[in-house]
């Protein structure tokens, strides 16, 4: 005798059997061999300061900048917004009182900080993934730390233009090429307005001398002719004085003798570790100054500084030389605000608002700018 409950039992089993046969078939799993694994980053090759291909695996996350002069270099680099995050240390950045780095990188603090004359083996230590340097230490600090396979680019920044052909440089390693063309394009647009100012103009001869008094004693420098000092003199439309003389690779002491000689209608103050205006006024009330041409008329004047001053191969020498142009040839340049210069230029290069600039810059602001 069949039993009811058996029969059920039968009835569902063929209706799960018709079921299955006429649902659609289950995708089969992909293979582990079958997934694409994701592309590795492209290597990036980098033509640096003294022609030499770097190639770097992928754009560097562990960057350090050591060397003399280095917060030049240092404040080239931050105009990029990457580099606060990517430099992992660096040697001093401050000249005199000021550390502009400090100011705009709020993760400065943690960052190594290497001595002045730091070695291959501190830079080391670091795991960098690219060191950082001007060309002039390349064979005394590049060369070692290129022999324990690290890395290394070189620049310059000491030329307006080598600030072209830098900042493309960099623009390379922070993979940003339109960031770096941004930077170029502010300072191409900057000289070329000056240029396009001065020209014709009848122009004034010029003496720019660097005070320094860190040995005890005073004395005043000239720069060599193919410093960004001299650059900057001429670009402003003057003629530098100190031509003739043929400096050395470096500054050259001259005596008050030769600077009478010279007989400049302007005398530029460069002072970067006291104050430019409190050496102004000294040479003001200095009998000896004050047989000088260029005093009698007025036309001594302290080269201005706020974090650093503007007449070197810091990013400034922009601002140094809009302002010379101005105080030269004032007819040229009717209505200068340099400090709404100041506003565009931190603006434009590194992003701080005017805020930023009138409570922290502002204030720290010396020399000739009133």
């Amino acid at each position: 005798m069949n039993h009811p409950v058996s029969r059920v039992a039968i009835a569902v089993l063929v209706l799960s059997l018709a079921l299955i046969a006429c649902a659609p078939p289950r995708p089969l799993p992909t293979p582990a061999a079958q997934v694409q694994p994701a592309p590795s980053p492209a290597p990036i090759r980098v033509t640096d300061a003294l022609g030499r291909e770097v190639v770097l695996p992928a754009s560097p996350q562990r960057i350090v900048l050591s060397g003399r002069a280095l917060f030049m270099v240092a404040d080239a680099i931050y105009t990029f917004p990457q580099a606060g995050e990517r430099i992992a240390g660096m040697g001093q950045t401050a000249q005199g009182s000021g550390n502009f780095i400090k100011m705009i990188d709020p993760a400065y603090t943690n960052k190594a900080t290497l001595e002045r004359d730091a070695g291959p083996e501190q830079v080391a230590a670091l795991q960098p993934d690219l060191v950082i340097l001007k060309s002039s230490v390349a064979e005394s600090l590049g060369k070692p730390i290129e022999a324990l396979n690290i890395p290394v680019v070189y620049v310059d920044f000491e030329t307006p233009e080598q600030y072209a052909r830098d900042i493309a440089i960099l623009g390379q390693i922070f993979n940003d090429s339109a960031r770096a063309q941004t930077v170029i394009d502010f300072y191409q647009s900057k000289t070329e307005a000056v240029k396009k100012a001065v020209a014709g103009a009848v122009k004034p001869r010029v003496l720019l001398l660097y005070y320094n008094d860190r040995d005890g004693a005073v004395a005043f420098n000239v720069p060599p002719l193919n410093w960004i000092q001299t650059q900057m003199v001429e670009l402003a439309g003057g003629q530098p004085v100190w031509a003739d003389a043929n400096p050395s690779k470096g500054w050259t002491q001259v005596a008050l003798e030769q600077i009478a000689a010279w007989d400049a209608d302007h005398i530029f103050i460069v002072s970067y570790f006291k104050d430019p205006s409190q050496v102004t006024r000294e040479l003001w009330n200095d009998p000896n100054w004050q047989a000088l041409r260029a005093v009698q008329s007025g036309a001594l004047h302290a080269f201005p500084v706020d974090a650093y001053s503007w007449d070197q191969p810091d990013t400034r020498w922009i601002l140094g030389l809009t302002w010379m142009a101005g105080v030269l040839h004032p007819d040229r340049f009717p209505g200068l605000d340099i400090r709404a210069e100041m506003k565009t230029f931190y603006q434009t290069l590194y992003g701080l608002d005017a805020a930023f600039v009138e409570q922290n810059l502002f204030p720290m602001l010396k020399g000739d700018v009133d």
